[in-house]
């Protein structure tokens, strides 16, 4: 018998307490699975970093915690966490964000935009240009990021892709490195944001990157708020260095009324939907890593906690 605790806010254990219990049961795994017990006697964590769990000491008997995000920024620096920690690596999850990088991209390549909003029935009849003469920076090759390069590949986009380490996607261009950057961005007309948020990649859309965009670019942001330095976003999109932004994550969530990315008719703002995740498809992810732990495998998708991510 395991002991799983569920530690995130209450609202998600009504969502995720039957899929979890059915995905366990598959796997022929008998858990006491409760969202209060007595931390000496958990042998896993299932766990969400907004939970108010932040001390993580008294669970000695403790395997794993196992994250139900994929970002890890707001975890992976608590020194009382000294567990392996397993970020969010999951089918539904990686499905969403193909989903919303292809639509936003095709939605800023086709130029939908002036069509859906023509108060002036304007005859625009300029088509827009083929999908292989458009490149595509997909910045972060990571699950996420190598599965929406994979897409917009299929399309027939000049993909390129960067990331700190050396990837190999098939059908892009990988970059890697300080160096791979400026020629992963160079001349590049859309630009997708899918890097973990590290010191490292804060701010690191700067105006010495957007300035290297093809000029009118669009840039998306489904990865992390604080990857874009927000006042040299604005600057630039007030010259037409960049055309548009689609941002689906900020540094303050919910993002405030009186921010001024609301009120900016180039910018559009979504709020952090870009891809969630589905507690069926979660819950089966989750039950098969613990249930491969038992078997004696390594745990999938562990969190390097020297690069943070």
């Amino acid at each position: 018998m395991l002991n799983i605790l569920f530690a995130a806010k209450s609202e998600k254990w009504t969502e995720y307490e039957a899929p979890l219990k059915e995905a366990f049961a598959a796997h022929g795994l008998e858990v006491t699975l409760s969202t209060d017990m007595a931390a000496d006697v958990v042998d896993y964590i299932i766990y969400a970093p907004n939970s108010g769990l932040d001390d993580f000491t008294p669970f000695t008997h403790c395997k794993a915690v196992l994250n139900l995000w994929a970002g890890v920024e707001d975890v992976v620096g608590n020194p009382t966490l000294t567990m392996p920690l397993a970020r969010m690596v999951d089918p539904g999850l990686t499905e969403g964000m193909v989903e919303y990088v292809t639509g936003h991209v095709l939605r800023h390549h086709l130029g939908m935009d002036a069509h859906i909003t023509n108060p002036d029935r304007a005859w625009i009849d300029t088509p827009p240009p083929l999908a292989r003469d458009r490149k595509v920076a997909i910045l972060g090759l990571g699950a996420l990021g190598s599965a929406c390069a994979s897409a917009l590949a299929a399309l027939n986009f000049d993909v390129h892709g960067w990331s700190r380490s050396a990837k190999d996607v098939t059908g892009v261009t990988c970059h890697a490195g300080d160096a791979g950057l400026m020629s992963a961005v160079d001349g590049a007309h859309f630009i997708v944001l899918l890097m973990p948020l590290t010191p490292e990649t804060e701010n690191l859309i700067s105006t010495d990157v957007m300035c290297r965009f093809a000029p009118g670019a669009c840039l998306i942001n489904p990865g992390r708020g604080p990857l874009i330095d927000d006042e040299a976003l604005l600057a630039a999109l007030d010259t037409g260095e960049v055309a548009h932004a689609t941002l689906d994550v900020f540094r303050t969530e919910p993002l405030p009324p009186e921010h001024p990315f609301w009120s900016d008719p180039k910018i559009t703002v979504t709020p952090h939907i870009a891809s969630t995740t589905r507690p069926a498809s979660a819950a089966r992810t989750i039950a098969a890593n613990i249930a491969g732990h038992e078997r004696g495998e390594p745990l999938r998708n562990l969190v390097d906690r020297g690069k943070g991510y």
